[in-house]
């Protein structure tokens, strides 16, 4: 029987193989040691280190010290940088353009993934990439033609290395069944799963977003595909080991990064919570 009751082990309650081979252990109990005799006893195995990656959300940075900012959290061991591009159309907010992407993008060498929260992102897909983004991920429910966009912005050449073409994700939104992946999910490298209404930083996780990425998950499983999900919104050291058992492959964190006292313990935090 098994039971998982710490973050990094394994927690079996295991019993000797035959009853006369009950183990004996040394119990201290505050005035001496005590002899036990035990039929069960519990057995820690300490599980692999989790491949799950950190992908900091800029949108909860310092924009008075942008560079700034992409550059110290590059440095503290995190897998991407994510970069949320919105329009004021889509997502009731607007943050920043090709510009500025391509302003901060000699402040890293981790890999950018450009989420377009924008409106007809098939206008924009080409200034970003020549911006120096490496994966582009737009919204199932801002393009009609969603298998024509995606088949495109993989033809695209990836400007840091030319030997690598641009990755492509599709995101939904809490309201978005994930039944509008299953046509189209094999073309994809990501899927990023929204799990707060997009528009601001430092909203709270929705927790029926949890199923969803259950069910995108099995998706992948079923069809032996190599897509990665991405968990976007509220992430947190409180709710990061319910998405990854769901199945994230990727935490999107922006305020519990950018807005701790301590960002490097808050990114250390995180990253324990996966050995």
């Amino acid at each position: 029987m098994k039971s998982r009751y710490f973050s990094k082990y394994d927690v079996y309650l295991a019993r000797p193989y035959h009853p006369s081979m009950d183990a004996t252990f040394s119990v201290f109990c505050g005035q001496g040691d005590r002899v036990l005799k035990v039929s069960y006893f519990y057995l820690l195995v300490r599980r692999q280190p989790m491949d799950i990656k950190i992908a900091p959300s800029i949108l909860s940075a310092d924009f008075a010290k942008l560079g700034e900012e992409v550059r110290k959290i590059s440095d503290l061991g995190v897998d991407y940088i994510h970069i949320d591009v919105m329009d004021g159309n889509f997502v009731p907010n607007i943050t920043i353009g090709s510009g500025v992407v391509s302003a901060i993008r000699k402040y890293s060498n981790l890999p950018f993934d450009v989420h377009l929260m924008v409106k007809s992102p098939g206008n924009h897909i080409e200034s970003f990439i020549n911006a120096g983004a490496d994966i582009i991920t737009i919204h199932a429910e801002a393009e009609i033609h969603l298998e024509r966009l995606v088949k495109k912005i993989k033809s695209y050449k990836n400007v840091n290395d030319t030997k690598k073409t641009i990755q492509v994700g599709v995101s939904i939104v809490p309201s978005t069944s994930p039944n509008v992946l299953e046509y189209i999910i094999h073309e994809l490298d990501i899927v990023l799963i929204m799990t707060v209404n997009p528009g601001f930083g430092g909203q709270e996780f929705i927790h029926s977003q949890l199923h969803k990425i259950s069910v995108v998950k099995k998706m992948i499983q079923e069809r032996n595909l190599k897509t990665q999900i991405s968990v976007d919104g509220g992430v947190s050291t409180l709710n990061t080991a319910d998405i990854i058992k769901a199945g994230a492959d990727i935490l999107v964190a922006g305020s519990a990064i950018f807005r701790a006292e301590n960002m490097k313990k808050a990114v250390n935090d995180l990253k324990n919570l996966l050995l």
